[in-house]
């Protein structure tokens, strides 16, 4: 038996995969048998992967967001914020989090002059903010913390659901994502409202976001759309949940797109 560094606890073989201090995770400390950090760290490493973060943004923490505006300023805080509160939001109706536009993409496109349309583009600019890297450094806060996360990208999420409607399978394949999107712990919902419309998509944003309201399940959520246009591209029963569930944590934002500038982006 080899001795841990406390000496009333010995390790119960250190001939296992892993940390090589214990056996299946556990280590024997005196006439109990506890458990291993590696096992704690093992779990994380699980939810990290279940979680479905995308690799280009593995290096998205909060340490590493670029606060180079007054505006970034203000994203990082409120998300924080709402963070060192959320064991208290939790269990409320009012528990989710978001960041959509002053100006939405969809006002934008019915612009119907090139010149107007650019300048109010220029004018609300919503891209280049590092809303997903803030979306996904709080998911990775949460996963630490020991809560599940599920991280979704709201065209390729609704792109799969719809190819998923396809199959022969009589909805077996729709329904196991949809299961992954509602019953997730914490759902990360990036750009909200990008896919094109449609009667299925539209029933699927209102089945998730209703049951997840229903359940008291909360989602951090952000989109390219404000809090009148997100209705024309989730349905208005959607995104009447959607933005009640957010009450007191939903903010507009807007600013200069710093990929653009060639500042390093933060995605």
């Amino acid at each position: 038996m080899l001795s841990d560094t406390t000496t009333n606890t010995q390790v119960l073989s250190s001939g296992s995969e892993g940390c090589g201090k214990c056996v299946d995770g556990f280590i024997l400390d005196g006439w109990v048998a506890r458990e291993c950090s590696c096992m704690q760290q093992n779990r994380m490493n699980s939810r990290m992967q279940n979680a479905m973060i995308p690799e280009e943004f593995d290096n998205a923490e909060f340490h590493t967001y670029r606060t180079v505006s007054k505006t970034q300023e203000g994203m990082l805080r409120k998300m924080t914020e709402y963070l060192e509160k959320f064991d208290e939001l939790r269990s409320q109706r009012t528990n989710s989090f978001g960041f959509i536009s002053v100006f939405g993409e969809q006002k934008l496109r019915e612009i119907k002059n090139p010149a107007e349309r650019v300048r109010m583009k220029t004018l609300h600019n919503n891209f280049g903010l590092g809303k997903t890297h803030l979306q996904i450094a709080a998911a990775k806060e949460l996963i630490k913390r020991g809560i599940p996360v599920v991280c979704i990208s709201d065209v390729s999420y609704m792109d799969q659901l719809s190819k998923a409607r396809a199959y022969n399978d009589e909805g077996a394949a729709v329904n196991r994502m949809l299961d992954s999107a509602i019953h997730a712990p914490v759902l990360v919902w990036d750009d909200i409202g990008k896919a094109k419309p449609s009667e299925f998509r539209l029933d699927m944003y209102y089945q998730i976001i209703d049951e997840r309201y229903k359940a008291k399940r909360p989602i951090i959520f952000s989109s390219n759309e404000d809090d009148q246009t997100l209705t024309e591209r989730i349905g208005d029963a959607a995104s009447s949940r959607l933005l009640g569930m957010s009450k007191g944590n939903c903010y507009a934002v807007e600013g200069s797109d710093y990929r653009l500038k060639g500042a390093a982006a933060n995605g």
